[in-house]
């Protein structure tokens, strides 16, 4: 028996005491009655602490954003960044799909947010990450799938609790990045709970889901955009890939060779290519520069590529936590990756794959997209992945690889197995493909929560 199947078992017995255990707490304690520099709104908004360990008192801090029309017959819907160790707020609510983007003093209404479809949960897990923390410090030293698929586990247990309205919704669990970790172990988890009858669908972005595969897509990505010549790409494939080059980079050991090949990439690519995006430009610093980027961002559709840093800066506002109900415990300022957290980098190559196939057959729906720009876990391997994946469950093409379209454009090519695995680019996104394609990725958010194939030309009219 695998550590992790152990971990199942004995998280599935504790489960069985838990909601007994539970102390409930009014939702309304953690109601925000207005972020500074928010526009207004119709729809309610909460965040702040759920302890799943409380002996050593580690704290997960989330924020809930409820859906702008009808919340109370709308699906609850769990998002989860990656990294590992990097903020689900952070990226994703203020980055990607929630209802807000920081802007000089404020905030700017997104008009592509995904609580126009669903209440947004948002989760700054594991501790250690963002506002989340723990008393613990040991805690943050070797920290790993299992213990993150367990704390996200009781997490939305005791949100259950606390919130009891969504207890019998329509449950949908999504990500990105090395979401394609968490949120299949969390799901997994999920299938053998109390509620496991409430889980839909799972929708991952990008998602790091088989080490070798997707790591070693990345050589072939750049080549085939013009990013390393013919000859680096060569001695990438010959004597050293990319999947043996990320083996070694968290230990700063690089072996002769591939020292070679990844100084050869670096400075074919350069400075000035953000790996998220290839065909976005990197944010600039000075005032001169700066004043380039905010004349560029009227030009191509006002893409902010500095709004990490107003990210930041908003999030370390003591106005802004105040009314978050945020704290910063053991750490000075709020940071979108964390900077105290150890991760166990060996759980990388840990297969998530397998489990795909275990949704599929339990009946839950899954969606793999990726934003088609993204060199960190490019499509090209992502995409091998889910076609082996359904020639091995026997799942027949339901949907031919087509293109499909918003707004009379084309959005993306999709594919889409036995009307339960469905595979989808987002053209023209980034690693976080909100970010860079909000209107396109709305559209495919819609169409995954309704369980219905991508708008074709028929649909687009």
């Amino acid at each position: 028996m695998s550590s992790f199947t152990k971990l199942i078992t004995f998280v599935t017995l504790l489960l069985c005491n838990f909601a007994l255990q539970v102390t409930p707490l009014s939702s309304q304690d953690d109601k925000i009655t207005s972020l500074p520099g928010q526009p207004p709104v119709n729809f309610q908004q909460f965040s702040g602490y759920i302890t799943v360990n409380e002996v050593e008192k580690r704290n997960l801090f989330y924020y809930l954003v409820q859906a702008e029309t009808n919340p109370s017959s709308k699906p609850l819907v769990l998002w989860l960044n990656g990294g590992p160790g990097c903020s689900s707020i952070g990226a994703g609510a203020f980055g990607e799909h929630g209802p807000f983007k920081p802007s000089g003093n404020g905030l700017i209404k997104n008009e592509f947010s995904w609580n126009k479809e669903a209440n947004m949960l948002y989760l700054e897990s594991p501790a250690g990450v963002g506002f989340s923390y723990s008393l613990n410090k040991s805690f943050y030293n070797g920290v790993n799938d299992e213990m993150t698929a367990r704390d996200n586990l009781v997490f939305l247990q005791k949100f259950l609790v606390k919130y009891p309205e969504y207890k019998n919704r329509d449950l949908f669990l999504t990500g990105e990045s090395y979401g394609g970790h968490y949120v299949p172990q969390l799901a997994n988890l999920v299938l053998k709970s109390s509620f496991k009858s409430n889980l839909r669908g799972i929708a991952i972005g990008n998602p790091l889901l088989e080490f070798n595969n997707d790591f070693n897509s990345i050589g072939e990505y750049l080549w085939s955009h013009g990013l390393i010549s013919d000859a680096t790409y060569d001695l990438s494939e010959k004597i050293c890939n990319y999947s043996q080059i990320r083996r070694q980079d968290p230990k700063g050991n690089y072996s002769a060779s591939c020292k070679l090949v990844n100084s050869q990439i670096n400075s074919e690519i350069g400075k000035f290519i953000n790996s998220y995006d290839v065909t976005l430009d990197v944010c600039l610093h000075s005032v001169s520069q700066q004043a380039h980027v905010l004349n560029q961002m009227m030009d191509e559709e006002k893409i902010d590529v500095c709004l990490d840093d107003e990210i930041t800066l908003y999030l370390n506002r003591k106005d802004v936590q105040k009314a978050m109900h945020a704290n910063l415990i053991g750490v000075t300022q709020w940071a979108t990756c964390s900077n105290v957290l150890n991760y166990d980098m060996d759980d990388l190559e840990i297969p998530t794959l397998p489990l795909l196939g275990t949704f599929i057959k339990s009946g839950v729906r899954v969606l793999v997209y990726c934003g088609d720009q993204d060199s960190i876990i490019p499509f090209i391997g992502t995409r091998r992945l889910i076609n082996g994946l359904a020639k091995e469950l026997g799942l027949n093409t339901t949907v031919p690889y087509r293109t499909w379209l918003t707004n009379r454009q084309v959005g993306g090519w999709t594919q889409v197995y036995g009307d339960i695995l469905a595979y989808a680019t987002i053209r023209g996104a980034s690693h976080e493909a909100p970010y860079s394609q909000p209107a396109r990725s709305l559209v495919l958010f819609r169409s995954f929560l309704d369980g219905k194939p991508l708008p074709d030309v028929s649909l687009a009219q």
